[in-house]
């Protein structure tokens, strides 16, 4: 899926995105403000026709309200193929709020953007996103019945990393299914680029598969804990550069930033398999073709890291752990359905990801 985003992105380039390029088609974007409360925020909507379209809200300082635009269309677009490909009848929609959650936000900003979800009248279901948490949707919720995400006692599923973290574990199993015939990580070397919410969840279910784990985080203390949690089994690297050029690296894991796979880490990466959490991966279209001419398998993130939103989901249907879990597993089936796709198409795994789920979505337009 082609990123719009740059370092210059104008209103004019939002717009073409939206009427006239590949990656727009959107159903609707909506610009929220309420004065009062300091409240800017863009709602997308992708596509509904498998469903309410269902994505999280993002709370970023953007540098501008063009590139918060860029981010949502992006997204929310994103999110359609996420939800199609995880089997769920939701459509992809996604909404940033604009400013540094650090220092604006407040649980007024919070209601005035419930109403703005709520206005939509449930063609949007809202969740966490980057800068959002389980108690700012119990905020939400006060004023929008259309949200997920939130705390067990409020009727939610509560954090979503659990299930996240366990999706991308499948996903790596179907990866090393496909190259080495077997779905074991016992004996394999896995980098993980990030062991915060999603990443230190991913650790567990690698050393208890018997995986040798090596780590890196910008923040010293989520690299510490787990270290001391798990002496002789894990160890640390200064840096992500430092852990893609890892010897005898046999998986990469990038969970924390987008773009983690471009022209500077592709070519010096040691791994012969990708599979993490963090969103975008891919910094540009063509990227996945670099990938793939060096022999680098790569399970798509979209595909992999859907536990989450499997869970929000079931919020809305009366939550429950092991119903969600089921779901995540096949993770592992959809992953190994991708890469059979691609050989037989012969084209990357990226690309077959896509095929399917834009052959999904058609076919629920036509009914």
């Amino acid at each position: 899926m082609t990123d719009v985003t740059g370092d210059a992105v104008s209103s004019a380039d939002v717009l073409h995105t939206l009427f006239r390029s590949d990656q727009g088609g959107h159903e609707q974007v909506v610009l929220c403000q309420d004065r009062a409360s300091g409240l800017k925020a863009v709602i997308a909507i992708h596509s509904t026709a498998l469903g309410p379209a269902l994505g999280g809200t993002r709370f970023y300082p953007y540098a501008t309200e063009a590139e918060a635009v860029a981010d949502a269309l992006n997204l929310s677009r994103g999110m359609s193929y996420k939800n199609a490909m995880a089997g769920l009848d939701h459509g992809g929609g996604k909404a940033v709020i604009i400013g540094d959650p650090e220092t604006v936000k407040t649980d007024e900003l919070l209601l005035a953007y419930g109403r703005m979800v709520a206005s939509l009248g449930g063609r949007y279901v809202t969740a966490c996103d980057v800068g959002t948490y389980v108690a700012d949707m119990d905020v939400v919720a006060r004023e929008c019945r259309w949200t997920t995400g939130r705390s067990p006692e409020n009727g939610g599923a509560g954090d979503s990393s659990v299930l996240t973290a366990f999706g991308v574990f499948q996903g790596m199993r179907a990866s090393a299914q496909h190259l080495w015939g077997d779905p074991t990580l016992r004996g394999r070397k896995v980098g993980v680029a990030g062991v915060g919410k999603v990443g230190h969840y991913l650790v567990e279910h690698l050393v208890a598969d018997g995986a040798e784990v090596v780590i890196t985080d910008v923040r010293e203390e989520a690299v510490r804990r787990i270290l001391d949690k798990h002496p002789g089994s894990v160890t640390a690297v200064a840096d992500t550069d430092a852990l893609i050029r890892v010897e005898g690296l046999d998986i990469y894991a990038p969970c924390a930033l987008g773009g983690a796979l471009n022209d500077e880490s592709v070519p010096v990466l040691t791994a012969k398999i990708v599979c993490g959490a963090a969103n975008n991966q891919l910094a540009h279209p063509g990227v996945e073709k670099d990938l793939a001419d060096r022999a680098i398998l790569y399970a798509p993130d979209y595909v992999v890291n859907a536990g989450g939103v499997i869970q929000v989901a079931d919020e809305l249907h009366g939550f429950d752990f092991d119903r969600c879990k089921a779901k995540a597993s096949k993770i592992f089936d959809t992953t190994l359905t991708i890469f059979a796709r691609a050989k037989e198409d012969g084209i990357p795994p990226a690309a077959a990801a896509d095929r399917i789920a834009e052959q999904r979505i058609a076919e629920a337009r036509k009914r």
